[in-house]
């Protein structure tokens, strides 16, 4: 229970029935889940708008209505507020407007469960590419610190011991408070998330204060329908995150840093290559190690040590930069800095997985053309033996990413094996197929096929030479292969364990 003062305390509305009095039992914005006492706030979502539902939690005896100004009542809903002076079953109703309920649910999820991000310290980490890895990287850190931990992004959440799979990278925004309240009330300390363009686009992030705001990078991403109108409204989006936050970490060598900060009301400190930043990395090395691909180089500014993580890539320097940036701001000894970020890894992104002393083998999650040519070309900067690109595609998807993918991994691996990822309601020779005629034939670039997964994978393995580098790539974090409707268990960790038992090693 609620009382409707307090839940309305921080939000700005019009009264328009009623006596704020009483309390709610609820907090509901899903128009299947309307009950007697409860707040219903009307979403408008992309098939449905909850305000066509207002007459149905009338009649099912809710406490308080939250509409939007811009939704004029219906005629149906008017008729129904005139009768309710006589009518003593709906006396405790009460209906108020606001200018967004999007942004009126995020306030009123922030009260509904005791503004429980004023017992955390959160972190948001916004950017097209390097949110889940470098979430991941400083919530190792800070653990190795000392401090109690939670997570909110791509893959899960990290509540404690359990981790919860996620739908969107950015969960709604009651899903957001209750989930900071289950971590406040387990003792966590800060809670480190990815956050979307779509995230602060539609006010989940809304009714609370971030600690720190991080920008990573941004190019043309999540552009069309259903997203953003164009570039400057993506870029726009993620700016809004600095606008809430008390201070801003942000790439100082990305050319859109400027757009970023644009009206940003936080203190501000920047990262990356460039000597003008505060915290930049100097005499940067690309390293093998015995089955793993590694960088080094000599942190500078605001931290001064020598740093070596164990994942690939100028794009890994970056994303320990973003880390040591955030860490530096809670004080983290540099030794365990540099302990935490040899063993720091996220599921599913360049995740070494160690076979061999001889050769290296990752799984990563790139499945698309621009991720997979991203990822090959900076694997081709450690000189491998052979660079070998095994991968698959989606069915009931379009095909050009099929050819795409078939064309960069021809051009780039120098053998490719094309398998099976999720076929769904496709026979999975077909996308396979597309992929060898659309893609693959089109570069000079060796290949074989092999469907099954496994065997594919097992391939790579058994066949594996001195300084090779594999890259599973598509599925990444996933568990899962879907065929015809229905998700079989298969992740690709498993596989390999269970493939390296039956080679007996």
């Amino acid at each position: 229970m609620k009382d409707i003062k307090g839940l309305l305390e921080r939000l700005e509305y019009k009264h328009v029935f009623g006596s704020l009095e009483g309390e709610i039992t609820e907090l509901v914005y899903d128009s299947r889940k309307i009950e007697p006492g409860c707040c219903f706030v009307c979403i408008k979502g992309a098939a449905f708008d909850g305000h066509s539902a207002v007459t149905e939690a009338i009649n099912a005896g809710a406490s308080l209505v939250v509409m939007e100004t811009r939704s004029a009542v219906t005629d149906e809903v008017q008729k129904k507020l005139s009768s309710l002076a006589d009518n003593s079953d709906l006396k405790k109703l009460n209906i108020i407007t606001v200018e967004d309920t999007r942004e009126a649910l995020a306030f009123l999820s922030a009260a509904y469960f005791d503004h429980p991000a004023e017992k955390l310290s959160v972190i948001g980490i916004t950017g097209t590419k390097g949110k889940t890895t470098t979430t991941y990287m400083v919530k190792s850190i800070l653990e190795n610190a000392g401090k109690k931990v939670g997570l909110i992004g791509t893959i899960e959440t990290i509540i404690g011991e359990e981790h919860i799979p996620a739908v969107n990278t950015t969960p709604e925004s009651y899903i957001i408070q209750r989930d900071f309240k289950r971590m406040a009330d387990l003792g966590i300390e800060v809670c480190v998330m990815e956050v979307s363009s779509q995230g602060l686009m539609m006010h989940r992030v809304d009714g609370f204060t971030f600690e720190l705001g991080i920008f990573t990078n941004i190019s043309p991403d999540h552009i069309g329908p259903n997203e953003h109108k164009d570039f400057e409204d993506y870029l726009r989006c993620k700016s809004l995150l600095f606008t809430k936050c008390r201070h801003g970490i942000v790439n100082g060598d990305d050319e859109h840093k400027d757009a970023i900060l644009k009206g940003h009301t936080c203190t501000v400190n920047t990262y990356g290559l460039d000597e003008k930043n505060d915290l930049t990395a100097k005499n940067i090395e690309l390293f093998t190690g015995n089955g793993f691909l590694g960088i080094r180089y000599d942190a500078v500014g605001l931290e001064n040590f020598k740093v070596e993580a164990h994942v690939p890539g100028i794009f890994s320097v970056y994303n320990t930069l973003t880390a040591i940036a955030i860490c530096h701001h809670y004080g983290v000894d540099a030794a365990v800095m540099q302990e935490a970020l040899k063993k720091a890894h996220a599921k599913g992104r360049i995740e070494m997985v160690h076979v061999s002393d001889d050769f290296s083998l990752m799984i990563d999650y790139a499945h698309n053309a621009m991720a997979l040519e991203s990822l090959l070309t900076t694997l081709k900067e450690y000189e491998p033996g052979r660079l070998v690109c095994l991968f698959g595609c989606g069915g009931n998807r379009s095909k050009l990413r099929r050819f795409e993918m078939g064309e960069v991994s021809g051009r780039l691996a120098d053998l490719t094996v094309v398998t099976s990822d999720n076929p769904r309601d496709e026979e999975p020779m077909d996308i396979i197929n597309d992929i060898i005629e659309g893609g693959i034939k089109k570069t000079t670039g060796e290949y074989v096929t092999i469907p099954d997964r496994k065997e594919a994978i097992r391939y790579c393995i058994e066949n594996g030479q001195p300084g090779d580098v594999i890259v599973l790539a598509g599925k990444g974090h996933e568990d899962y292969q879907e065929i015809h409707g229905k998700k079989y268990p298969m992740d690709e960790r498993v596989l390999i364990r269970e493939i390296m038992e039956e080679m007996g090693e």
